[in-house]
């Protein structure tokens, strides 16, 4: 079985002008399907080959199958990034989410002040994370491929920090990139519908990995 990437939600012009059309020519149709060609070499043959994603990054994190690991983290980070941004956000949560934000943070601002703080502090590449845990609301970030599947804590929308995903548009100013996300490309409907499967008992997350 060969591991898939979806396609995009959305035209790769779709999220202009704050992600331009070529920074998604690259970073989709280079950057994650190379990361998911060369899954599909690593894992021809062996015991990952018929799990599903998600426990091919569990797995290979847990025998520190680095090569694995960073490959499959890779490809399903970059799915649930593209499900994270849309180009039909007004830039605020509704529902139950948003009394969580405001509850566990003191407002839609001071969530959008935590998460670029935790973007921009970010040293080197890697990603930023809302997540839940135990019915908590929390922020952190990752380096390189790391995600939060090898933690107990449930992913709800992220923001990869790697360079590749913002240097053509905002060359190194990462902060106006993330502001940028913060203001207008947020997903809250995938969030909120992330939120609502764990309050509803389940773990698995709308990520459109397949």
């Amino acid at each position: 079985m060969k591991f898939e990437i979806p396609d995009l939600p959305y035209n790769r012009d779709a999220l202009e002008p704050h992600i331009s059309e070529e920074t998604l020519n690259y970073h989709y149709g280079k950057h994650h399907t190379g990361y998911l060609n060369k899954l599909n070499k690593l894992t021809d043959g062996t015991r990952y080959e018929e799990m599903a994603l998600e426990d091919v990054i569990r797995a290979s994190f847990e025998s520190e199958d680095q090569a694995v690991f960073n490959n499959a983290a890779q490809t399903w980070n970059h799915t649930f990034l593209w499900n994270s941004m849309s180009e039909d956000s007004d830039g605020k949560p509704h529902g139950s989410l948003a009394g969580k934000i405001d509850d566990k943070f003191g407002g839609l601002d001071a969530f959008r002040k935590r998460f670029k703080e935790l973007a921009v502090g970010q040293f080197g590449s890697g990603w930023v994370w809302l997540v839940a845990d135990g019915g908590e609301l929390d922020i952190f970030s990752t380096p390189n491929a790391h995600n939060p599947l090898t933690t107990s804590s449930v992913p709800l929308l992220t923001l990869d920090l790697w360079e590749h995903a913002y240097y053509l548009d905002f060359q190194n100013e990462r902060d106006r990139y993330t502001e940028a996300f913060l203001q207008y490309l947020i997903n809250w409907e995938f969030a909120q519908a992330n939120y609502d499967a764990i309050q509803g008992g389940g773990r698995e997350r709308r990520s459109g990995t397949g």
